[in-house]
């Protein structure tokens, strides 16, 4: 089992290359490598789900990674009771195909309430077992 590690960001356009960065570093003290670039991508479009569409304005939001029997779990916690949803965008669309990123990219998805408010929106991947080193964060 990978030790569970959590990181507050800011809600601000900064906050996605940062969680970007937040989540490649836990990777790579865990001796994770594959699947990196479907891991930071479902990252960077769930923080930006957050940073654009969070309507309680709340300051900050939370990323979490957990492992556990070749099973990575990435979570983003925010004070939002909305529920994301896929969409449908038009070809001519340039925004609205994060979640759909997200489907496609990992092993499963969801969405859980969090009390007293907010949610958790996580996402899984498949991976063979990490070498388990981690470093205090």
């Amino acid at each position: 089992m990978l030790q569970p590690v959590t990181r507050e960001f800011l809600r601000e356009a900064v906050a996605v290359p940062e969680a970007r960065s937040f989540v490649r570093d836990v990777l790579d003290a865990w001796g994770v490598s594959e699947r990196c670039d479907d891991v930071l991508t479902c990252v960077s479009e769930l923080a930006t789900n957050v940073v654009r569409h969070d309507e309680t304005h709340g300051r900050s939001f939370h990323v979490a990674l957990s492992g556990r029997d070749g099973l990575l779990r990435i979570e983003v916690h925010d004070a939002s009771r909305r529920h994301p949803v896929i969409k449908s965008p038009g070809a001519d669309s340039t925004t609205g195909r994060g979640l759909l990123l997200v489907n496609e990219l990992s092993d499963g998805w969801g969405v859980e309430p969090q009390d007293p408010r907010g949610k958790v929106v996580w996402t899984e991947f498949k991976i063979a077992a990490a070498q388990g080193v981690t470093r205090p964060w």
